[in-house]
């Protein structure tokens, strides 16, 4: 089993296909964390540690005359606060008495088949996977707190999901001011910190920084997962390669404010904790009550290509939900970057009529379609077709674009609302806003209290109407803009911290019943692009629009960082116009087509004012793109460029799952004069078995991996290359 405890050792043991996790409960009952790493056959891990006797690092009172007993130098699953353990926390918490100390020690624990859930949040499922959750409850006596932790073992996954029941069992208010999900200890070794930086247009970008003394915090405070900080870290290996080295992924499925803590204390212990961002947050528990975290997801690997698979594996087939998980994506097109606001039904039927002829399968109709919406200042909330603009109402347009075989998708902003509609002139107590102060503007729009339940109600009928009324089987549900002024004119002012995250629960139960009640249509998430991609969103979106911008050469470098943790199936990625509209950067057709390919295919520009030639292309790219599908969405990726490479070129590869076919693609980012070849080393291959390389020449695929395959020279402006390699023996 993927459990087991220890009686005579009070050890808990969890394992998966390649990794080991050990916990134990000591004298006192506090959970000491003991290892988490390779599979070993070592059943006790706590023989490394040594405990001594440090300046001002006190003890339990019960421990006073043992001056090495301290919770501040001991790795622990989950901590106590305020009595004397000065790292950071995993929880904070004021009594009525006015204390804000807890010291949670064992209690009991269980062990169960099948995977845990969590009420009003997303979660990784039990998709017919070897599967046990543990619960290991802690008590805190005095203020009779309880702190159950859940951990879900994914045996075949290599993955563990970890969250945390927090209940007052006592009869007084407690205020949670922190609710992390899950504490890790690394109490040996030394680790470089990767995170995704970014900003809006230029999302998930990779940093890597070897963990100074002192905290690290990566946090997100814009009422979204945000653009600028992912709520996915990787600690790994100061050596740490594709390949080789210990890789610890930690990765948050929330899309609201998120905090990660990474400490490496006064005797290099590493210390991680993330959750639900505790700035501005303070959740009242009545008696009785209950707080449940969101989940996180923890892989541990050898290499980051295989935590890279650990999370996509897990994230394709535990996350993703409904017929569209695994199944084909519509290759579609967008009008956005086409026509922008200046919609009439006879552009967007030339559009369509020409999208038809190139084999595109979907037609999205983007911003721009509803009532008093010429621009980004007025209309939205409303969501009433307009009709001089579609003379023949939305049903009218749809019905000719469905008989021209098209199916059609719809874009909506449904979380927001500007001042110049219906519903804020009706309801203006319905916007987060703070009493007596001019709100915050951006692109001259509100974010809807969606904490409200009127709203939360509103919003479910208006779309509801919008799938009854019409043929839509595609929804780009678009967020644009961060959230401030965060205050419900629904709720008591002493509960307004309860707000940023009651939002999400809100937001999380509208996808549910939507996703349930509309399952034939396919959901894209969009916030500004990538300002939501995570794996909350996920759970209820097949996919999410990846980065606004859609220059071929910027997202590289953004769907490279992607690519860390989230799978090739849920990035939306599109050809678009060259010049790019973001950039101004010239890029060639072809080009555009093999980085789009790398993610939910499809096009945004006016594919009226192409060329024959062009046509012809993208008629080719389609039929190509439908082949390798399957491929691209569920094999595995494999990152070959080395850091040094990028700003040369970058090379990624893609495995089918039976090792019979493998796709190279190479981007030339800079072409240099007079240059070494671009050599690279595929990887994935049956060493033993036979492939053709782009019908020239056949090879063993260890040949292929130990002495590689060299490009052809590929100058001017940003070229690129796929290779076919095909198993024929």
């Amino acid at each position: 089993m993927s459990i087991r405890y220890i009686e005579e050792t009070k050890q808990l043991i969890l394992e998966t296909a390649n990794t080991a996790y050990q916990m134990k409960i000591d004298e006192l009952g506090y959970l000491q964390h003991l290892y988490y790493g390779k599979k070993l056959g070592q059943k006790d891990m706590s023989y490394p540690f040594r405990y001594y006797d440090h300046g001002f690092s006190g003890n339990p009172y019960d421990m006073r005359e043992n001056r090495a007993y301290s919770l501040d130098t001991m790795a622990q699953e989950y901590t106590s606060f305020g009595v004397g353990d000065f790292r950071v926390t995993s929880i904070r918490a004021s009594c009525s008495d006015g204390s804000r100390c807890a010291e949670f020690r064992y209690a009991e624990h269980e062990i169960i088949d099948g995977k845990y859930s969590i009420p009003g949040l997303p979660s990784v499922y039990d998709n017919g996977d070897t599967v046990q959750t543990l619960i290991v409850t802690l008590i805190d006596k005095p203020a009779n707190i309880k702190i159950k932790l859940y951990y879900g073992v994914f045996e075949e996954l290599d993955i563990i999901t970890r969250c945390a029941e927090i209940i007052n069992a006592g009869s007084e208010i407690v205020w949670l001011r922190k609710a992390c999900s899950m504490c890790l200890e690394l109490p040996f070794g030394k680790w470089d910190m990767i995170h995704f930086h970014g900003r809006h247009c230029m999302e998930r970008q990779p940093e890597r920084v070897p963990l100074f003394h002192g905290i690290h915090t990566i946090v997100s405070g814009r009422g979204m997962s945000g653009h600028q900080h992912n709520p996915f870290v990787i600690l790994c290996d100061h050596g740490a390669t594709e390949d080789s080295g210990a890789c610890y992924g930690v990765m948050l499925m929330y899309s609201g404010n998120h905090k990660t803590e990474i400490e490496r204390d006064q005797f290099d212990g590493v210390r991680i904790v993330t959750g639900v961002s505790d700035d501005r947050f303070r959740w009242e528990l009545s008696s009785g009550a209950s707080f449940h975290t969101p989940e996180v997801i923890l892989t541990c690997a050898e290499g980051l290509t295989n935590l890279s698979y650990n999370y996509h594996r897990a994230i394709r087939n535990n996350v993703v939900r409904g017929e569209y998980k695994l199944s084909h994506r519509p290759v579609l097109i967008n009008n956005w970057e086409a026509t922008y606001f200046d919609i009439t039904e006879e552009k967007v039927l030339a559009i369509a009529e020409k999208a038809k002829e190139l084999g595109i399968e979907m037609f999205v109709l983007d911003d721009g379609w509803f009532q008093n919406r010429n621009d980004d200042n007025a209309g939205l909330g409303d969501w009433i077709p307009d009709t001089e603009k579609l003379p023949n109402g939305l049903d009218g347009l749809i019905k000719k674009i469905n008989d021209m075989g098209l199916r059609f998708g719809l874009w909506i902003e449904p979380e927001m609302v500007n001042e110049d509609s219906d519903l804020y002139r009706a309801h203006p107590d319905w916007a987060l806003t703070a009493p007596n102060r001019a709100p915050m503007m951006s692109r001259n729009q509100l974010a809807l209290d969606l904490s409200r339940k009127e709203v939360h109600e509103y919003l479910y009928h208006k779309i509801s109407d919008l799938l009854e009324k019409y043929n839509i089987t595609y929804i780009k549900w678009d967020f644009n803009r961060a959230l401030s002024d965060i205050y419900s004119h629904a709720i008591p002012s002493a509960r307004q911290g309860e707000v940023a995250h009651r939002y999400y629960l809100s937001l999380y139960a509208l996808y549910e019943k939507l996703t349930a009640r509309f399952p034939h249509v396919l959901f894209e998430g969009c916030a500004g692009g990538g300002g939501r991609f995570d794996a909350g969103m996920l759970a209820y979106n097949a996919q999410i629009w990846c980065s606004d911008n859609t220059d071929p050469i910027a997202r590289l470098k953004i769907q490279y960082g992607t690519s860390f943790g989230y799978p090739s199936c849920t990035v939306g990625a599109h050809v678009s116009a060259s010049p790019n509209h973001q950039t101004g950067r010239k890029t060639p057709l072809n080009t555009r087509g093999v980085v789009a390919m790398s993610g939910t295919f499809g096009y945004e520009l006016d594919l009226s004012k192409l060329s024959d030639e062009e046509c012809d292309e993208i008629k080719e790219q389609i039929k190509r793109y439908k082949e390798l599908e399957p491929i691209i969405h569920n094999g595995r990726l494999y990152r070959l460029s080395q850091k040094s490479d990028i700003t040369h070129y970058m090379a990624w590869e893609y495995v089918s799952p039976d090792q019979s076919r493998s796709l190279l693609n190479i981007v030339v980012t800079n072409p240099l004069a007079n240059s070494a070849p671009v050599h690279v080393k595929l990887k994935g291959l049956i060493p033993e078995a036979l492939y053709s390389v782009n019908g020239e020449f056949e090879i063993l695929g260890s040949a292929l991996m130990q002495g590689g395959y060299t490009f052809p020279q590929l100058l001017g402006d940003y070229p690129a290359m796929q290779v076919d390699v095909i198993r024929i023996k």
